[in-house]
């Protein structure tokens, strides 16, 4: 699985206009479930996820975790995050899981998150959707599990 995480003061999904999560102060996790992607590697990255100290503490170090400052994460499915660019410029995404999998690896990971103690909203697996955030530091991090 693939996960972009942007550390935000606020973000917020909506879907046909009409908002289906939002999530501030907290995490923004653009999340892709990968071709031969199984529950143990969305629980590995919802684990990892949780714990990671991106937050900054008094000092002004990044050290502590969405958990540790009582936030939340808004959990988005974005397929593109499996974008192959190495040929031509269309990318190619036939490294993503297909739907059927990306959407109970999606659930299960926004599951996962929330089991971590991580209040969860989502938005609609394939819905065109418009994500709106603010971007606090700005704290960006690719990861995959």
């Amino acid at each position: 699985m693939r996960a972009l995480l942007q550390r935000v003061t606020r973000a917020s999904v909506t879907v046909e206009g009409q908002m289906t999560g939002q999530t501030g102060p907290g995490l923004l996790v653009l999340v892709c479930a990968m071709q031969g992607d199984t529950e143990a590697q969305a629980d590995h990255l919802a684990t990892k996820i949780a714990k990671l100290r991106i937050f900054t503490d008094e000092a002004g170090k990044m050290n502590r975790s969405v958990r540790d400052i009582g936030g939340s994460a808004l959990v988005v499915s974005q397929f593109t995050l499996a974008a192959d660019t190495s040929r031509g410029n269309r990318p190619g995404f036939s490294t993503a899981a297909p739907p059927e999998d990306g959407k109970r690896l999606y659930e299960y990971f926004a599951a996962q998150l929330a089991a971590q103690g991580v209040p969860v909203e989502t938005g609609r697996f394939g819905a065109d959707m418009k994500v709106e955030l603010l971007n606090d530091g700005p704290v960006t991090i690719w990861m995959e599990a």
